[in-house]
């Protein structure tokens, strides 16, 4: 096999107007007829020491691996510590050294475990591949029961198990905060750097210049988007057009690609066997961008007895002891709510009542779990004949397929502006979580105008209880396609946990403090 290839083709560059233009030489080269054969396999193995010595990547692994152990060991010592001084602040004495003593004798044992079950979630690892907040709060509730199960294993004796559990609130924010000041920096510093990776994005249809996009917003992944590679010739999308999967070899030996993005859920595999083993051999990172089978094959159970492997598809919606323990939590979680905001809930009482005519408390008609409607309870924010009024207003409407809203909708009275800006409205739907007909976390609630206009496709959310906040709070909330929002529906279905509801919850109040897309 000849190592040769065809020259590059010129591309002709459109003058203003449409006329045509000069032709200049495309920095990869469009048409490739045959790549060109590869030496030697960088996958071939070197003396250990020697590969070590001669990669100063390792350095910068070192360095991270020891950083993140720096602040985790940092973030776990002072959880304990500020536990036992809080304990010893609510009996009425605070001695600093007791507490000391006290995280001296417990800190090595619950910093191993914390170690050992980072490491094992992969939480070491490079940023990129580097699990985020929810993955952190789930290790550590593993950290906290295993740490329990052996004290009591072990014959410990405690007046009360608050150790643990208070141990485990802090540790989830000093631990959350250290990490997320380290991503920060580091992410700045690479930015100042100029240390982007380079990818190219590989497929066909929409959704390549989608994968596009949102790599561009993602705020932690310094990625740099060269263009793309199709199977076959596309039309124009906004991306630049590498070619096609012949041209494959030569784009990724003469532009320093960092990694290759699959984003074609019809992918054809003999295809995909070839590009990723091309990739390999020039040490090129390959990424699979989600299509909806990769969620589903999550929660795939297995079928025995059958002539044929069969996996099973379950429907997502909370059962057994997973439902037990999200009414646990909604239950424990709108009881303290409820009490913690006990004077705000009344200052807001005052509030609506003393300012417009009408109802403090306004009772939206929505669909619950299983489309059945309940009262969904929210502050008044709009005059009394803001329902009257909707129809007159629906050619105002900025949002994009069922949902139904306006920047400056002339309905809201004064101080509901202020509470919706806020999402203070929707404080007292913590008494329909205690009722049972919402969670703390779940698919946002449709009122009636909305939920009639859904699609068949959309109804899937309603297959659990809807939830004050969601992932739609904490991912752009009104700025977000209507579809899109769907989605992150179905995504939470299919990723729950205790760990997800938690960190939904903690990020929801950024995301309500900054006023990210909320009107």
């Amino acid at each position: 096999m000849s190592g040769t290839s065809t020259p590059p083709a010129p591309r002709v560059k459109p003058a203003p107007g449409g006329a045509p233009g000069r032709t200049e030489e495309a920095p990869f080269p469009p048409r490739i007829a045959q790549a060109p054969i590869i030496d030697r396999d960088v996958r071939a193995k070197r003396p250990p020491v020697l590969g070590m010595l001669l990669h100063v990547s390792t350095l910068r692994r070192c360095a991270r691996v020891l950083t993140l152990l720096v602040l985790d060991f940092a973030g776990v010592a002072l959880a304990i510590f500020t536990a036992l001084l809080l304990k010893e602040a609510v009996n009425g004495s605070v001695h600093p050294s007791f507490a000391l003593h006290g995280t001296e004798s417990f800190l090595p044992f619950a910093y191993l475990l914390t170690v050992l079950l980072f490491a094992n979630s992969g939480l070491y690892a490079e940023r990129a591949l580097r699990p985020g907040l929810p993955r952190i709060v789930g290790s550590l509730f593993e950290v906290a029961l295993v740490a329990l199960i052996f004290a009591v294993v072990n014959g410990e004796h405690f007046s009360s198990f608050y150790l643990f559990y208070g141990s485990l609130a802090f540790a989830i924010f000093y631990v959350s905060l250290f990490r997320g000041l380290y991503d920060q920096a580091t992410m700045l510093l690479l930015r100042a750097a100029g240390m982007r990776r380079r990818a190219v994005i590989v497929g066909r249809g929409p959704q390549i210049a989608d994968v596009a996009g949102a790599l561009a917003d993602a705020p932690h992944a310094p990625i740099e988007v060269v263009g793309f590679l199709a199977p076959a010739p596309l039309a124009e999308n906004g991306l630049r057009s590498l070619g096609t999967l012949d041209d494959v070899g030569a784009v990724l030996d003469s532009g320093r690609i960092d990694e290759v993005i699959i984003a074609d859920a019809d992918f054809p595999e003999n295809a995909a066997v070839e590009l990723v083993d091309q990739c390999h051999r020039r040490g090129v990172r390959v990424r699979l961008a989600p299509s909806t089978m990769e969620i589903l094959i999550h929660r795939a159970e297995f079928v025995p007895g059958q002539s044929v492997p069969l996996f099973e598809l379950a429907p997502p919606t909370f059962e057994g002891i997973d439902f037990a323990l999200k009414r646990t939590f909604d239950i424990i979680g709108s009881v303290g709510l409820l009490i913690l905001l006990s004077p705000l809930l009344l200052a807001l009482t005052l509030a609506v009542a003393l300012t417009s005519r009408g109802p403090v408390l306004f009772r939206s008609r929505r669909r619950g779990i299983g489309q059945r409607p309940f009262d969904c309870l929210k502050f008044r924010t709009m005059h009394t004949d803001a329902e009257e009024r909707q129809a007159d207003l629906e050619e105002l409407n900025e949002a994009s397929g069922a949902l139904f809203k306006i920047r400056e909708d002339p309905r809201l009275t004064p101080v509901g502006r202020f509470l919706r800006r806020f999402s203070l409205d929707e404080l007292p739907q913590l008494i329909n979580v205690l009722r049972g007909e919402m969670s703390l976390v779940g698919p946002r609630p449709l009122p009636e105008r909305d939920y009639s206009m859904l699609e068949d496709w959309h109804r899937k959310r309603y297959l659990v209880l809807p939830g004050i906040t969601g992932l739609w709070q904490v991912s752009g909330r009104s700025e977000l396609d209507f579809d899109d929002l769907v989605r992150l529906d179905f995504l939470y279905l299919e990723r729950w946990s205790l760990a997800l509801d938690l960190t939904i919850l903690l990020k929801t109040i950024p995301a309500v403090l900054l006023r990210r897309g909320a009107y």
